[in-house]
């Protein structure tokens, strides 16, 4: 029996596990997936995924809900997916190639597009350069935000949806 990759696991699929009433068909599909695997050896969340959780902790009026999501999070012992210079080399790359496709020309190498200009959000970028460079299975239910990096990094890398029905 092969050994299985790690996951590294996107917001949106925290969040259909946290969220069971909001999200009643995703987190049954989701839940699916985790009684398969040994949750702690084998699931990770990037440390930008836990900054976008905690976004507003103490500002925005709902910080025991991102208190509490945090809370949930550490209770199923996830490892935590840091960035370092490989990752970050990683992601310069994948933002370089990003942007000269969607430009069509070279550009300054320290060009500031905005996500919006290259239709991807920066924090996906980070979060599949984390994949890539740890050889994690990125688990998502983004694609389509996330198709024009995707297409970008092809068969280097390996992605899941666990919010979708199994069969």
């Amino acid at each position: 029996m092969s050994e299985m990759r790690p996951f590294l696991v996107d917001t949106n699929i925290w969040a259909y596990l946290y969220y069971p009433e909001k999200y009643p068909q995703e987190h049954t599909n989701v839940v699916k997936h985790l009684d398969i695997i040994e949750q702690s050896e084998h699931l990770g969340i990037s440390i930008i995924t836990w900054g976008e959780i905690a976004v507003g902790l103490p500002e925005n009026g709902k910080s025991s809900l991102q208190e509490e999501h945090l809370k949930f999070i550490r209770s199923i012992k996830p490892w935590i997916v840091g960035i370092d210079t490989h990752v970050a080399e990683q992601y310069g790359k994948l933002r370089g190639r990003l942007s000269l496709k969607e430009r069509g020309k070279k550009r300054h190498p320290v060009d500031m597009h905005t996500w919006l200009e290259v239709g991807s959000l920066e924090n996906d970028l980070w979060i599949i350069a984390q994949a890539i460079v740890e050889d994690l299975t990125l688990v998502t239910n983004d694609k389509k935000s996330m198709q024009p990096i995707l297409k970008l990094v092809g068969d280097g890398l390996h992605v899941e949806n666990w919010a979708e029905e199994t069969a």
